[in-house]
């Protein structure tokens, strides 16, 4: 049988996720990409560089979420010490910086300010050809 500690299985954990984030910002940009190519040669240049940066803005934030998962349970599990709180504090703070400031850009608007713009629809749904 498998002799394993609670904090080599929460390293594990963390592992997991921090290979899921970069997994999604590699896959996601390169998707983006790759999508991006298509709508190229569809409806030309401009379309294709609006859906890269929305697609690629996506998967950063989804990649990023992912990242604040593994530094959240590798704080609060395998090192619950002031310091590494204190840098999971800023961590969370410089990601969390980042994942508004790539939402204002993809929607176009900031978060409280949704839906009154007269629609109510999302940007990224405005955007999209039919």
């Amino acid at each position: 049988m498998i002799d394993v500690t609670f904090d080599e299985l929460m390293e594990l954990v963390v592992h997991g996720f921090e290979i899921g984030g970069v997994t999604v910002l590699v896959l996601g940009a390169l998707g983006a990409f790759a999508h991006a190519v298509m709508v190229a040669r569809r409806t030309g240049l401009r379309d294709a560089y609006e859906t890269a940066r929305r697609s690629v803005g996506r998967a950063i934030l989804l990649g990023l979420e992912l990242l604040i998962i593994a530094d959240i349970v590798l704080t609060i599990t395998v090192d619950p010490t002031l310091e590494s709180a204190l840098a999971l504090g800023l961590i969370v703070l410089v990601r969390t910086f980042l994942s508004f400031s790539l939402e204002v850009e993809l929607e176009g608007t900031l978060p409280w300010r949704r839906g009154s713009g007269g629609t109510g629809t999302p940007a990224h749904q405005r955007d999209t050809p039919a």
